[in-house]
């Protein structure tokens, strides 16, 4: 399952419905697969002392699997950007999704229901 940024900040703000599902999903063994570019995104928070930063970095190394922007990916996320006009970070994380073949789980279905073939689930 591919986490979008907006799962994560749920999460770390201690949204019960998403901590409820994440555990869940580790419980039931599911891969949780963490684009790059979410990582990005959730670190770059500029309202965090040094320690809630270390903090977050450590959780979403232990939680998540990584999978880097690589070039695959990069390509897909350009062709995903011209055919429907998202943001290159939302159309970096379906491409991601993709390439892994796994359900994007987000809040966001508005934007992401233009990708062709990108299973989304919404918590």
């Amino acid at each position: 399952m591919t986490i979008d940024a907006n799962i994560i900040i749920a999460y770390l703000a201690g949204d019960q419905e998403v901590v409820e599902a994440l555990s869940q999903f580790r419980q039931e063994g599911k891969i949780l697969i963490l684009p790059t570019v979410v990582e990005a995104e959730v670190l770059s928070s500029s309202g965090w002392t040094k320690e809630e930063r270390l903090i977050t970095e450590s959780f979403l190394e232990e939680n998540f699997t990584s999978i880097p922007l690589d070039r695959h990916i990069a390509k897909v996320s350009a062709e995903i950007r011209r055919e429907t006009k998202l943001k290159f970070p939302d159309a970096a994380i379906a491409a991601t999704a993709l390439f892994a073949n796994t359900p994007l789980i987000t809040r966001n279905i508005r934007d992401f229901k233009k990708v062709p073939g990108l299973s989304l689930l919404k918590i």
